[in-house]
C-alpha cells in the first residue's frame, strides 16, 4: 500500500490537474464591460430585466418544502409559472437575524459549457455566454439567499457587479491550473466564489486553500468565510469546494482524500462555530467521502436528507453527453446539526419541467440544479 501510496504522489506530482498539455492562452475576466445598471436598481427591476431578455425561455420556478414529518411537508412558496412571476416565498428577503438562506450552485464555467463539456443536446445559441448570464442573474436573486456558494466561475467581475446592485459583496479563488485557460477565448481560469448580503453581515475572516492529496496538491480549492450577523453578533463558517471528477475507485479515493484534507481547513479556522459546508463534490451518496464527511467532530449533517427523511434528491445535475444521459446528486449542502436547524429547501424540477434534453437549455443555464435552504441558528 505505502508503494502504491508512492507512486500516486509522484503522478500527483507530475500533473494533478490539467487534461490538456496544449500552451496555456492567458485571458482576463474582460467580457462583461457591455454590461451597466443603475446602482440603485431593485431586484424586482433586475428581475424583469433578465426575464424580458428570454421571452421565449422562461425559467422553471420551483417551490420551498418545508422540513417537517412526511405527513406535513407543505409547501410555502408557489411555483411561479408567469413570465414576471416570483414566488411567494421569494417576495423579500429574510429580516430574521437567527435565520439565513443558503444557496449553492455549479454555474457551469462558460468555457467548459461552450467547448469542452459536449451538451449534445443543449442547443449551441443556449450555450453563449451573452445568452446565459444573466439567466445565470436571474436564477440567484429569485431565491433572495443571504449567502451566495457558486462553483464553475469564470466571469466572477460579472457577478460581482450585478450582484452588488442588489448590495452583495463578494470573493474569489481560483484553481491553479484550471482547465479553463486552454480553451482560445476563454475568460480567465475558473474557481469558487462566496457572495453575501453586506446589510445582514460583517467578514470577520476569509482564507482559501488548494487541497492536498497526501500532502501533495490538487486543482481543487476550497473557499472559507467566517461571517457575522450585524443584529446579533453571533458567527458562522461558510465554505464552498469543488472537488476532482470523474468515476473510478482511484478517483473516488482521490475525493475522499481531498475530503479528509478539507476537514483539516475547518478544524484549523472553523473553531467551535456553526458550519454550512456546500459544494460541487463529484460523489454519489455512496462513495467514502460521503460517509468521511458525516463522521467527523462536526456532526455535520445534510440538510436535503434531513428535510427528505434521510435520503438526498435523486439528482442534482442531469445532462446529456456523447457517453450518454447522466443523472445523479453531486451537489450538497452541508451543516452542524447542533447549531443549526433546517427550516426548508428548495425542490427540484421533474423530469417533464426539465425537458427531454435536459440540461444545459434554452431554460436553464447550467447542467446542475441549484441548492437553496433555510437554517435557524439555535445555538
Amino acid at each position: 500500500m505505502s508503494k502504491l501510496r508512492e507512486l500516486l504522489r509522484r503522478v500527483l506530482r507530475y500533473r494533478m490537474g490539467s487534461f490538456s498539455s496544449s500552451p496555456k492562452i492567458i485571458n482576463d475576466d474582460v467580457l462583461d464591460h457591455d454590461v451597466s445598471f443603475p446602482d440603485n436598481i431593485s431586484r424586482q427591476e433586475l428581475l424583469q430585466f433578465c426575464q424580458k431578455q428570454y421571452d421565449l425561455y422562461p425559467m422553471v420556478k420551483r417551490p420551498f418544502r418545508r422540513a417537517k414529518s412526511n405527513d406535513d411537508m407543505l409547501t410555502y412558496s408557489l411555483k411561479a409559472r408567469k413570465l414576471s412571476g416570483v414566488s411567494e416565498g421569494c417576495s423579500d428577503y429574510i429580516s430574521n437575524p437567527l435565520s439565513l438562506r443558503i444557496f449553492q450552485w455549479n454555474v457551469l464555467s462558460q468555457s467548459l459549457g461552450q467547448f469542452n463539456d459536449n451538451f449534445v443536446k443543449c442547443p449551441d445559441e443556449a450555450l453563449e455566454w451573452h445568452n446565459r448570464r444573466f439567466h445565470m442573474i436571474e436564477e440567484i436573486i429569485e431565491y433572495c439567499p443571504d449567502i451566495i456558494c457558486l462553483q464553475e466561475v469564470d466571469h466572477f467581475n460579472f457577478l460581482r457587479y450585478v450582484l452588488n446592485t442588489q448590495g452583495y459583496t463578494g470573493m474569489f479563488f481560483p484553481k491553479p491550473d484550471s482547465p479553463c485557460i486552454y480553451i482560445d477565448g476563454n475568460n480567465g481560469p475558473d474557481g469558487c466564489a462566496i457572495f453575501y448580503r453586506k446589510d445582514k453581515y460583517e467578514l470577520v475572516k476569509k482564507e482559501s486553500r488548494i487541497l492536498e492529496i497526501w500532502r501533495v496538491q490538487s486543482n481543487q480549492v476550497a473557499m472559507l468565510m467566517i461571517l457575522k450577523v450585524l443584529e446579533t453578533g453571533k458567527e458562522i463558517c461558510v465554505v464552498t469546494t469543488h472537488l476532482k471528477a470523474r468515476k473510478g475507485a482511484l478517483l473516488a479515493t482521490l475525493r475522499n482524500e481531498q475530503g479528509r484534507d478539507l476537514l483539516n481547513f475547518l478544524s484549523t479556522h472553523c473553531g467551535d462555530r456553526p458550519v454550512i459546508l456546500c459544494g460541487d463534490f463529484n460523489a454519489e451518496p455512496t462513495e467514502p467521502i460521503y460517509s468521511t464527511l458525516l463522521n467527523n467532530k462536526f456532526n455535520l449533517s445534510s440538510a436535503y436528507a434531513d428535510c427528505k427523511s434521510s435520503e438526498e434528491p435523486p439528482y442534482t445535475t442531469w445532462k446529456i453527453r456523447e457517453e450518454g444521459e447522466v443523472c445523479h446528486t453531486i451537489d450538497y449542502v452541508f451543516y452542524t446539526k447542533d447549531k443549526l436547524e433546517v427550516d426548508a429547501v428548495l425542490e427540484f424540477p421533474t423530469g417533464d419541467e426539465i425537458g427531454p434534453d435536459r440540461v444545459p437549455s434554452n431554460n436553464y443555464p447550467s447542467d446542475h440544479f441549484s441548492l437553496v435552504c433555510d437554517f435557524k441558528l439555535s445555538y
